[in-house]
């Protein structure tokens, strides 16, 4: 039996499902001191007074820290996928100034955390509030040299804007280290997404012996980007841990993690799409811009850089003039966000197809048709440098439209729309990249017919343990229930990059593959068990997957309430290893899609404070909120030549896909009133404005 393929139970669950779960917060550490942390009310500006010696005189206390007992410190490594102009500090607790609204300044650690906290709250700051520090921190261009010339030449040339929210990662689990110190030596149990980057990173920072400190990832209870970096309140714990030899701990509250973990999106951007007379696209023009905090954590430039060079997509556009910016605010650190700027960017392309197609009076389908890349044309490279590996782009949406049986919906809205009801179908479409780099895996198989693999990688609650079983077990001709798999722990796995940019199943799962298909050649040819390999694959390119997404929505006439009636999708994601954990992946991410596209934003006053600082502001969707979802199987994907798997990303396909299709259809459905332009959220105010200024521009 090929296990690779089927949806076998995910090993993860049965302990998660009775509460056995061990999470960061229920590591147990003999005598650890807890931290807690006062933090800056303002965005910016310098500190005037700093007095913490009420704090440290209260019981329990046993150490106040602020930056003068810090001592120079390294700072975070930050990937610049565009050319930076200047990389601002990395602070882990304010120096003269703050840059930051909720920036930690000082920091307590006592026996109790209701200790630390109450000590925490005595320290007295003041603060002579300053401008903020704003402008490009990064950009980068893209332009090729017919673009101008494709502009003057077409025959229709549209424009949109998009404007996407500050949003709140909001795992269920907030960020949590665990420290412990024993003999000079220092565990740490981590919540990240990438372990041995948290290990590589204090070592650098605190200037350690990386072979006296071992992170490890324990169950992780989400972390959609938020948990990819060190944040500057984990460094404060590991330096306090050594420096007063004593065992740390800190679990962020949900109020610290919406006001000092990093948002996502916020991006603004402009676009410009050229035709000809036959409705070909001849050339796009656009610009983004999207925010950076007073901190960058690793991967802060990654959604700019993403929301620039993927606004191609995968239309035939052989001219473009594109640039991307990352501009600082002073509104807390911003970082990726399940997506990282690809939502941006599709938004913004398909935005204006609609717009083309309504202008030209042509079926928006038709007009995808036209213009997106064949197959034959595939491997193609865009004018940003993007190389699209594979795919039948027109197929997934063809199947797409046959499956929800989209000139029935547009039958349907018609008549419901001659009664006076508001109701709009649209059907989307777009590409993601996925999976590109280098991952680790170690394979041993065992005298008892038993294997361990051991991966670089880590999870969150992807069921990874499962799905590098179900690969081993191919591979080494064994069952799935005959392999342990081990993730997340520096001290047990070769070193990894982790769970980021859809990336662990196809890389991750290639260099499990080689590192099993290895082992089973040694055992083939005789050689002795137990035999182990060690793989560090990497991939040809980026694997990039595409799919559609439709949607059928109604606006309440009175109230603006949106209600998405039916939303369909599909994907292309090349090897599938666990339908399963595809439906999950998809279900999970339309929920983060549709809580951009409904309700979800980080709001500020004018004065940068927060004004969303819990759940009773910040709307999160709650499951009797999100519609049903209907996953249509693709019946031809598409293997990915780029990996030795063949495997495409799927776990970010939900909120990159979806809330372009919930725009368009809003915006159908508000067509006949003239309503020609909308912004997420989606909320009832907004479209309940939208409609009244339609009417109230009729009437006049």
């Amino acid at each position: 039996m090929r296990h690779v393929g089927q949806s076998l139970p995910r090993r993860e669950d049965p302990p998660l499902i009775a509460g056995r779960g061990r999470y960061t917060d229920d590591i147990r550490l003999d005598g650890a001191l807890h931290l807690a942390f006062l933090r800056a009310p303002v965005p910016s500006g310098r500190i005037a007074e700093l007095d913490t010696s009420e704090a440290a005189a209260m019981p329990g206390v046993a150490a106040v820290l602020t930056a003068a007992d810090l001592g120079p410190l390294g700072a975070l490594s930050v990937a610049t996928p565009i050319p930076a102009d200047r990389i601002p500090p990395f602070p882990v607790l304010a120096d003269d100034a703050v840059t930051g609204l909720g920036q930690p300044v000082a920091a307590v650690l006592a026996g109790t955390r209701a200790q630390a906290l109450d000590a925490a709250e005595t320290i007295l700051l003041d603060i002579d509030e300053g401008e903020t520090v704003n402008g490009t921190v990064a950009e980068k261009h893209w332009v090729t040299q017919g673009c101008a010339a494709a502009f003057n030449r077409a025959a229709l040339v549209v424009e949109a804007t998009m404007r996407h929210p500050r949003l709140a990662p909001a795992p269920m689990e907030p960020r949590a280290i665990a420290v412990e110190y024993a003999d000079g030596a220092l565990t740490v149990w981590h919540g990240t997404q990438t372990p041995h980057r948290s290990r590589t990173e204090l070592a650098r920072i605190l200037q350690l012996d990386p072979d006296r400190l071992r992170v490890i990832a324990p169950d992780v209870g989400g972390a959609f980007g938020q948990k990819a970096s060190l944040y500057p309140e984990e460094v404060l714990a590991v330096w306090a841990a050594r420096h007063l030899e004593r065992s740390v701990r800190w679990t962020a509250t949900r109020g610290e993690d919406l006001i000092s973990a990093t948002s996502g999106r916020g991006a603004e951007s402009r676009g410009r799409l050229a035709l000809d007379a036959e409705g070909r696209f001849l050339a796009l023009e656009a610009e983004v811009e999207s925010p950076v905090g007073p901190w960058l954590p690793t991967s802060a430039l990654v959604p700019a850089w993403n929301a620039g060079r993927m606004l191609p997509s995968g239309y035939a556009i052989a001219e473009a003039d594109i640039t991307t910016r990352a501009v600082a605010h002073p509104t807390g650190p911003v970082g990726i966000y399940r997506g990282a700027g690809r939502p941006e960017a599709i938004c913004l392309i398909e935005r204006l197809v609609e717009e083309a197609a309504r202008a030209r009076g042509e079926d928006a389908i038709d007009l995808r048709r036209r213009n997106l890349l064949p197959s034959s044309a595939l491997p193609h490279e865009t004018p940003t440098g993007c190389r699209l590996d594979s795919g039948d782009f027109a197929g997934v949406v063809d199947r797409l439209a046959e499956a929800a049986d989209l000139d029935r919906l547009r039958a349907e809205r018609d008549r419901r729309r001659a009664q006076g009801e508001l109701v709009g179908v649209a059907l989307t479409f777009f590409v993601e990249p996925t999976g590109s780099g280098w991952e680790s895996a170690r394979v041993t198989l065992n005298a008892d017919g038993g294997a361990l693999v051991a991966s670089g990688s880590s999870s969150q609650g992807h069921g990874r343990r499962t799905a590098y079983a179900q690969i081993a077990a191919d591979a080494l001709g064994i069952a799935p229930e005959a392999i342990e798999v081990a993730l997340g722990d520096t001290g047990l796995c070769p070193e990894g990059i982790g769970a980021l940019a859809s990336r662990s199943t196809a890389i991750g799962g290639s260099a499990v593959l080689e590192a099993a298909r290895a082992v089973a050649a040694r055992r083939d040819a005789g050689e002795a068990l137990p035999v182990t390999e060690e793989a560090v694959y990497e991939a040809e390119g980026e694997a990039w997957g595409a799919g559609a997404w439709c949607v059928m929505l109604s606006v309440d006439r009175d109230t603006g309430q949106a209600s998405i009636e039916r939303a369909w999708t599909i994907d292309d994601v090349g090897e599938v290893v666990s339908p399963a954990s595809v439906a999950g992946q998809v279900m999970g991410g339309f929920a983060q899609g549709f809580g951009e596209a409904m309700m979800e934003r980080l709001g500020f006053d004018a004065d940068g404070q927060l004004l969303t600082g819990s759940f009773m502001d910040y709307a999160m969707p709650r499951a009797a909120d999100v519609p049903p979802l209907t996953l249509v199987e693709n019946p031809a994907p598409t293997p990915a030549p780029v990996n030795s798997l063949g495997a495409r990303g799927v776990g970010e396909a939900g909120p990159i896909g979806a809330p372009p299709a919930i725009l368009a259809a809003a915006l159908d459905a508000l067509a006949p009133l003239g309503v020609r332009d909308l912004h997420f959220p989606l909320t009832p105010e907004q479209l309940w404005r939208a409609i009244r200024d339609a009417q109230q521009g009729t009437d006049r």
